[in-house]
């Protein structure tokens, strides 16, 4: 018996796991790394949970083979290779600078994936072996995967007209050999999967180090927790990662700084100390993806393997990778995590600093847009001939940063060039006053152009998150259907689960995991499509929508109306974390 003032429990696959290669399941939480041996589960805490009235489910996961990347055919899969970023971007930003300086950079430690695919081939072998994956607990049988990251079967099933599917080849690290085949779980009997590796290109002669195979777990209800992952039934326990339904690395990490944080504040460590400060670890949803996956999941729950995807955020363009300590560094320093006169303050100070600065620089430098379109210095550049300026009309380097595929380097060109000559200096002020005529720092290069670039977007992507709020009362009418013929810019996902739930109300709506704030926006401008306009006569459909209106003030239905069918956030087109 151990006794303490909190507990957090991080039991990943192991809570009552079952592991599985073909339909044999043995108890396991998973497998030794370097081994044939299993891990044994953790049955008795699951059954300590149950009697503390916990609700647990069963959630499942893969993980591929293991290759050993001296049998496979490198050369033969050139086309596919994907060299390291360059430069390389530091992950901490204690490391200033675009990474050249690193010492993975200077002593050449960098590793090159490679793209290879399946072939019908594979295709064949994968529905013959179909007949021997193992029967699960959860999901009638079939299991309840991640949605996301599904194995080589579920891709084959559910897209039987595509011909391959890509397999990335990543090696685990730059001293070992073996080498992680991303794509390509499924707890195939063992002869099947050397079939199925062979089929593939590049990996005809490929020797298998270890076997795919899955695991099914079981897990807590998440809305079972406070938002400091604190289970609401028993104080001071604390639950992270797998066991809260999450899958991912990511995803655990993160919940295990919150759970981690918040047990030690509870116990009066901290900025808590005397219990005069915050009880947990606190994060927003407009302040981290931490804070969206953690409101998710204590709101909402969730009935698979949840992901973070940037899509969840409505405040996406605000949280991005390059601004993440102007945005969190200063939480942590006020919990405790931080000290306040450490490197990693002074760090924040320095990039806040710089980036007030520059800012204030390309605000403050003005040209005719003549000289701006016709400098010798835009020759080359998106700039040159773009615009032209009658009356002497003048544009602020900012307002130049902000038109369509303009860099801020391209920007900075121009303004050395005609530093003298900057219009909104005062009478007899130097140049220098707005500061020296030098490149923006490589540190803080990415903060200064997104925040110009999307300062519009965020104000209106502010303003419609405020206006679906007010009307999340709004009530779905009648002949409103979640199909995606109807509703395209949603996610099969979202379009699945909204049919099966049938909300009545958009707040309904958001309380279902898996629909995101983005996509109750859009079928907010769906739903209310030429309502209060001048048509001459509304369908009674419209009249249903109009008649929910009457809690909007009239300026408010005129600018949806005008609005829809609109996004305040751009098409992703991929994961700025």
């Amino acid at each position: 018996e151990i006794l303490c003032g909190a507990v957090v429990i991080t039991t990943g696959t192991f809570l009552r796991g079952k592991c599985f290669v073909g339909p044999q399941g043995y108890d396991a939480g998973r497998h030794l790394r370097d081994s044939t041996e299993v891990e044994a589960p953790a049955v008795a805490l699951a059954l300590t949970l149950e009697r503390l009235g916990f609700e647990l489910n069963r959630l499942k996961t893969g993980t591929p083979p293991r290759l050993d990347g001296n049998t496979i055919d490198w050369e033969g899969l050139k086309a596919g290779w994907q060299e390291s970023e360059m430069p390389p971007i530091p992950f901490s930003f204690l490391a200033e600078g675009d990474g050249m300086s690193l010492p993975q950079f200077a002593k050449n430690d960098l590793i090159t994936c490679t793209r290879t695919d399946t072939s019908e081939a594979t295709h064949k072998l994968v529905v013959e072996a179909s007949k021997y994956l193992p029967e699960y607990d959860g999901g009638g049988g079939t299991g309840v995967g991640p949605r996301y990251c599904p194995s080589i079967w579920k891709k084959v099933e559910r897209f039987p007209d595509r011909a391959a599917h890509p397999i990335w080849l990543e090696p685990e690290g730059v001293s070992t050999h073996i080498v992680y085949p991303n794509g390509l779980s499924g707890p195939f009997p063992e002869e099947y999967q050397y079939k199925v590796v062979k089929s593939i290109k590049g990996l005809e002669e490929t020797d298998i180090l270890s076997f795919a195979y899955d695991v099914e777990y079981d897990f807590v209800d998440p809305r079972q927790l406070n938002s400091y992952l604190e289970t609401k039934a028993c104080k001071s326990l604390y639950l992270a990662g797998q066991i809260c339904g999450t899958t991912g690395y990511e995803e655990a990490g993160a919940q295990g700084v919150v759970a981690g944080a918040s047990a030690a504040l509870g116990l009066g460590f901290g900025a808590n100390e005397g219990g005069q400060g915050p009880r947990g670890l606190y994060i927003g949803r407009d302040e981290g993806y931490i804070g969206v996956l953690v409101d998710d999941l204590v709101t909402k729950g969730t009935q698979e393997p949840y992901r973070m995807f940037t899509s969840r955020a409505e405040y996406r363009l605000s949280l991005r990778q390059d601004n993440a300590d102007l945005r969190l560094t200063q939480l942590g320093i006020s919990v405790g995590l931080v000290e306040p006169d450490g490197p990693r303050a002074e760090a924040l100070n320095r990039r806040s600093r710089g980036v007030s600065e520059a800012l204030g620089r390309m605000n403050k430098f003005r040209l005719p847009i003549n000289t701006w379109a016709s400098s010798p210095a835009a020759v080359g550049s998106p700039l040159e001939g773009s615009m032209r300026g009658d009356n002497g009309e003048q544009k602020t380097a900012k307002d130049v940063l902000t038109m369509p595929n303009v860099e801020l380097d391209e920007v900075e060109k121009i303004m050395f060039a005609h530093y003298a000559q900057n219009t909104l200096l005062e009478d007899g002020a130097a140049p220098e006053s707005i500061g020296e005529a030098a490149p923006t720092p490589q540190h803080i290069r990415d903060t200064v152009s997104a925040q110009i670039k999307y300062a519009s977007y965020l104000e209106r992507q502010g303003r419609e998150m405020e206006r679906w709020r007010k009307n999340e009362n709004l009530r779905f009418p009648r002949w409103f259907s979640f199909d995606h013929a109807q509703l395209p810019g949603l996610s099969a996902e979202e379009c699945q689960k909204l049919s099966e739930a049938q909300p009545e109300t958009f707040a309904e709506a958001a309380k279902i995991s898996g629909v995101t704030p983005h996509s109750l926006v859009y079928m907010y401008h769906i739903l209310t499509k030429g309502v209060g306009g001048a048509s001459a006569k509304a369908t009674p459909a419209e009249e249903e929508v109009k008649g929910q209106m009457h809690f909007m003030e009239s300026d408010e239905i005129s600018s949806t109306v005008g609005a829809a069918g609109e996004s305040a956030v751009p098409e992703e087109q991929g994961s700025p974390m």
